[in-house]
């Protein structure tokens, strides 16, 4: 009896698009792969700008967003997993995004101090 084995390889990505609600990304093997930008709240919450501002990381298995600290896999968007981060790692990252005039104004209103 004999057997033969099967290769998978995963597709690596080509480009990448963000929108306001959506992800995608152009993969080697021609398809073209979407999932809700929900699934990235770091996305969610960046300007255009730094949604932009994305690089292809291992050969194109992976995406990265220097200023978000944001990685994805291309096998992870292919397996349909959205982000594995934590509610209190994302509140974090948050909380440090906002401008420290913001933060400092809202210290100073706190403190019965305008």
């Amino acid at each position: 009896m004999t057997t033969s084995a099967i290769e998978v390889s995963v597709p690596v990505a080509g480009s990448v698009t963000v929108t306001d609600d959506t992800l995608t990304v152009d993969l080697s093997d021609g398809r073209s792969l979407s999932v809700p930008l929900a699934w990235f709240p770091r996305l969610v919450h960046a300007t255009p700008a730094e949604r932009k501002n994305w690089r292809l990381i291992g050969r194109g298995h992976g995406i990265h967003w220097n200023k978000l600290d944001e990685d994805i896999s291309i096998e992870g968007l292919l397996a349909g997993k959205p982000s594995g981060e934590s509610q209190t790692s994302f509140k974090k990252w948050l909380s440090a995004r906002r401008p420290s005039g913001a933060r400092s104004s809202a210290r100073r209103t706190k403190n019965g101090r305008h």
